[in-house]
């Protein structure tokens, strides 16, 4: 009757310890081989103290079973029962690791390594895991001394002996002696090769920098030389097999399994690169031909061995390029697009659970530390350090970080390093992957201390420290540069001058001493204003340093800061909306226009916020979606309706213009840079489609405010004649970029009463009113009307009656007028005036049977004639978007070819749009879907280039910039990171020779 109240109460016992599977444990406690202490109260509060009870019994159990004999589980179990330190070890190793476990069931007598220590024994080095493998004569005996000396860190480990720094460096010990004894059996094998060659082993990443994990691959290089009297090609082979052999040693699977892979793909060409190189040999290669990348790996090289002498010298030999390499072109941008591309390539399904490469991860405050170490390092040595922490360290000593960020950066490394350690730690694979298993979690949670909610407070630590590290890893190296002009507290370290200006230089600054300059304004006092500027400048100096001009945007905000410091909304703009302070330091680095348009009224930064309409401004509200042309024009002609004159009329119409072109720069420049929750905009064509509609509106809401001003002031309530004005070339297709000018036709039609001659002086004086209007200098850019698209050009009327371009067209139109009129369409005035010359001009541009052979010769020889007459002296034919082969001009003469010759019958083509029109082409079967295709992509590529140039250097051309920093904005503004300007080039050039095939196909021999 007792057996049952037994169980319950053993049941019990065995929860309140933490075992999971109760059940089991008791049938393991009942079985022979714990009968003499299964009652034995240590026992079950031992193994209620590890990471997993059941994990830890199951194993014990293991242990016991493989013992040669009942004598030797007596001694075990009175061991582990009588001497709490093994205790704790062995049960601590066997609750945190299936796979020593299976080590230990293996080779049932190493658990006595556990059980003394003496003094040197709690920090052993390099020597004392040289002795434990000592007596390991092959691969397979290697393997069983290399896992008996990591149960030994193991348990260390585990029972907090050693700290997590402190455990990686034994790694990287163990691993050291692990190569040397690795190299000395491969030697044994080969001593001829042996005697021909010096080489030396030098251990690079984690193992070189002294902070290995329990499973990782070992990042290696080769240096070889000859020995004394040898053949140096003799000796490379012969270091080589040596190599190889030994690299096998450690990488092969064998009976025992295998230790861990050696990489020596950090190696000089990488894979392609020979295996071993002599000293110069790798000189010559890092001085002529390594990317920066590269230079980063170095500062962990170490040599650990082979002939060290020779590492030594290599190391030596290398140490000073690895200091000038922050003097390179775009090295902090390559750095940082190194760290993007390794987050790029994560699995989408892996990256929340990635503890090393995801955001927020290890590498992230590695990438950050190296990046200090790499600037700095070249004046001051204490930061050449290749182990993360003691180089932290250093850096917060030298003023380089924080004081406070770094603790918080040790802490949040110390803790996702301990994860990383436990989770590798249980099975001996290489993950960096949070498991996902309840049950998994719960034991990773138990072995870092968490006891009383294992799997809520590991996931809340481990988000929480992700977080810190993803809030500071950027900050870390923008953040002691306003410490540099700032005033610190007592005792705080500061970056000297010459430090800050090292860094502004790295970042890509011209002008350090200014940029100093401006910091110190902005961030200096104990007002609210540059308390919150204190907090925004670290981010912002990050996306400065993102773009081709950070110079500029720093300049730019503290002249935007200054104008509007003291206005509460936008102190609560950067502050509150996560979207504006990017958006802003996007805007004001990617060139002149848009900063310009800001700077003429600075309250229109309220449109880079997330949008809730006032904050002054006016009927414009905030967001960066271009307003319609419905809206535009009801929101002009009120302010038309409320001004006092003409004058003030379009003044107020100007500066809606104004407004309105700052916002559709912004909503460019910002999809085309992309934000930090918002990638860039992936489809080229939407965003020249964005800017085509939105200027093309706004250009005609703008006119038809002008003319409304215009007319009330002259006329009053109506005109003596009907006014219609007609958009052509981009504007009428939509497609205006923001250096256009808005070709137009004037027509007009005397009202019923009202003679000729009064109809024409009044529709021409509207026409000179609006021009003039339009251009008077102001704050605001100047609307140019281009009219030379009229019938005679330059030397006819600017205005024409609707009979008398009847008359004219029936008689005098000339093919290129017939083909000007396909953009024609109607922006402004009176409606029904606009729709009657539509259908005047519809027969001449989509005339009945398409085009004669004649005509269709005569475009040609106009088109042909255009190409050698028209480019400008000097140009680049091959670059030049407008002019050039498969640029503007030929796609969109070769679209309106198929226009005129198909338009009367495909209702399609009868569009002012180009991209329209291509698409209705390739649907009617007039061309390919490919050579649709080609043309669409080099039309929008020759479109984006010269909106990039009026963005960047704001001011209107048809060509790629000569300045270097310009060409590099219009690159990045186009999606081409620092030092891609070639590949820009390059890329342009193939489009445009792509579409050019196409056109000669399509336009010339069609």
């Amino acid at each position: 009757m007792t057996g049952p109240g037994r169980r319950s109460s053993t049941f019990s016992r065995l929860l309140r310890h933490g075992f999971t599977d109760p059940s089991a444990a008791e049938r393991l406690l009942d079985g022979d081989e714990l009968s003499p202490v299964r009652n034995d109260p240590v026992l079950l509060e031992a193994l209620g103290g590890t990471a997993d009870p059941d994990l830890a019994l199951h194993g014990l159990v293991r242990l016991l079973e493989a013992q040669p004999g009942a004598t030797a589980r007596r001694e075990l179990l009175d061991t582990v029962i009588a001497a709490k330190p093994l205790r704790d070890r062995l049960l601590g190793v066997l609750g945190a690791s299936a796979a020593l476990a299976d080590h230990l069931a293996r080779h049932p007598r190493d658990w006595e390594a556990l059980v003394t220590y003496e003094p040197r024994d709690l920090h052993p080095g390099v020597e004392e895991f040289e002795r434990g493998l000592a007596e390991a004569d092959d691969a397979v005996a290697l393997r069983v001394a290399y896992r008996r000396c990591l149960l030994s860190i193991a348990a260390r480990d585990v029972c907090g002996t050693t700290d997590v720094a402190e455990t990686a460096a034994e790694l990287a010990d163990l691993a050291t002696a692990t190569l040397r004894a690795a190299l000395a059996l491969a030697r044994a094998a080969a001593p001829d090769d042996a005697a021909l060659c010096r080489l030396a082993v030098i251990a690079m990443g984690k193992c070189g920098g002294h902070e290995l994990n329990y499973v990782s691959d070992v990042d290696v290089i080769f240096v070889g030389e000859a020995a004394d009297g040898a053949d140096e090609d003799k000796a490379l082979r012969a270091a080589t097999k040596l190599a190889s052999h030994m690299m096998r040693i450690c990488s092969e699977t064998t009976v025992e399994g295998s230790i861990w892979p050696v990489d020596a793909n950090l190696r000089p060409e990488g894979r392609n690169g020979p295996l071993v190189r002599t000293l110069s040999s790798h000189l010559a290669y890092y001085q002529r031909w390594a990317k920066t990348w590269e230079f980063q790996a170095l500062l962990k090289a170490r040599p650990v061995a082979g002939d060290l002498e020779l590492g030594e010298e290599y190391v030596a030999a290398v140490e000073p390029l690895v200091w000038q390499a922050a003097e390179r072109e775009n090295f902090v941008a390559d750095v940082q697009k190194m760290r993007r591309r390794v987050v790029e390539n994560i699995p989408v399904a892996e990256i929340e659970r990635e503890l090393k490469l995801g955001p927020g991860g290890l590498r992230d405050v590695e990438f950050a530390v190296q990046l200090l170490q790499l600037v700095h390092g070249r004046a001051d040595a204490s930061l050449r350090s290749g182990t993360t922490l003691n180089a932290l360290q250093a850096l917060a000593a030298g003023g380089y970080v924080g004081r406070a960020d770094a603790v918080q950066l040790d802490d949040a490394y110390r803790f996702l390093r301990s994860m990383e350690h436990r989770i590798q730690l249980y099975r001996l694979r290489r993950t960096h992957l949070v498991p996902e298993e309840e049950a998994e979690q719960r034991r990773l949670g138990r072995s870092l201390g968490l006891r009383s909610d294992p799997v809520g407070e590991l996931n809340r630590e481990w988000k929480r420290h992700a977080a810190v590290v993803r809030r500071l890893h950027e900050k870390l190296f923008y953040r002691p540069l306003l410490d540099a002009v700032a005033q610190l507290a007592p005792g705080e370290a500061r970056l000297s001058t010459v430090a800050a200006r090292e860094r502004l230089v790295a970042l890509g600054y011209a002008d350090p001493a200014s940029a100093l300059r401006h910091l110190e304004a902005l961030a200096s006092g104990v007002s609210r204003k540059a308390a919150i500027q204190r907090t925004l400048l670290p981010v912002l100096l990050g996306w400065f340093a993102d773009s081709a001009d950070p110079d500029a945007g720093l300049l730019n905000f503290r002249k935007v800061s200054d104008a509007l410091g003291k206005t509460p909304w936008y102190l609560r703009l950067l502050r509150d909306e996560g979207a504006a302070a990017e958006n802003l330091a996007r805007v004001l680095s990617a060139g002149r226009l848009a900063p310009d348009l800001l700077m003429r009224a600075p309250e229109a930064v309220a449109l880079l916020g997330d949008g809730d309409g006032g904050r002054g401004m006016g009927g414009g509200g905030g967001g960066l979606e271009p307003r319609g042309r419905g809206p535009l024009e009801q929101e002009i002609l009120a302010a038309v309706g409320r001004a006092d004159g003409a004058v003030q009329a379009v003044t107020a119409a100007r500066g809606v213009r104004r407004r309105e072109l700052f916002r559709t720069a912004a909503a460019d420049i910002v999809g085309s840079y992309g934000t930090e929750s918002q990638p860039a905009e992936a489809g080229q064509g939407a965003l020249v489609d964005l800017v085509g509609g939105a200027v093309s509106d706004l250009t005609a809401a703008t006119l038809a405010g002008t003319l409304r001003a215009v007319v009330r002031e002259g006329w009053g309530d109506e005109l003596p004649t009907r006014f219609a004005i007609i958009g052509m070339g981009r504007f009428g297709g939509h497609e205006l970029g923001y250096g256009s000018d808005a070709d137009v036709l004037f027509v007009h039609e005397a009202r019923d009463g009202v003679e000729e001659q009064e109809a024409a002086r009044a529709a021409g004086a509207v026409v000179s009113e609006m021009r003039r209007l339009l251009q008077i200098p102001s704050a605001d850019p100047p609307l140019l009307i281009d009219a030379d698209l009229r019938p005679e050009g330059k030397t006819g009327p600017l205005v024409r009656t609707l009979k008398s371009y009847e008359a004219y067209y029936r008689r005098w139109s000339l093919g290129w007028e017939s083909q000007a009129l396909l953009r024609a369409e109607p922006v402004a005035g009176d409606e029904e005036l606009g729709r009657r010359f539509m259908s005047l001009v519809d027969p001449l541009r989509y005339p009945q049977g398409g085009l004669g052979e004649d005509a269709v010769r005569e475009i040609r020889r106009l088109k042909a004639r255009m190409e050698s007459e028209r480019l400008p002296r000097g140009a680049d034919p091959k670059l030049h978007t407008k002019l050039g082969p498969g640029g503007l001009s030929d796609v969109e003469w070769t679209v309106q070819l198929l226009q005129l010759r198909h338009g009367a019958e495909v209702e399609g083509l009868r569009t002012t749009r180009t991209r329209a029109a291509l698409r209705a082409a390739r649907e009617a079967g007039l061309l390919s879907e490919e050579d649709a295709a080609t043309l669409d992509e080099a039309w929008v590529l020759a479109t984006r280039v010269r909106n990039a140039v009026m963005l960047v250097r704001g001011r209107a051309g048809d060509t790629f910039p000569t300045d270097a920093r310009e060409l590099g904005a219009v690159g990045r503004y186009l999606g081409y990171g620092p030092g891609r300007v070639g590949d820009m080039l390059d890329e342009y050039r193939r489009t445009a020779r792509r579409a050019r095939g196409v056109v000669e196909e399509l336009f010339y021999g069609g």
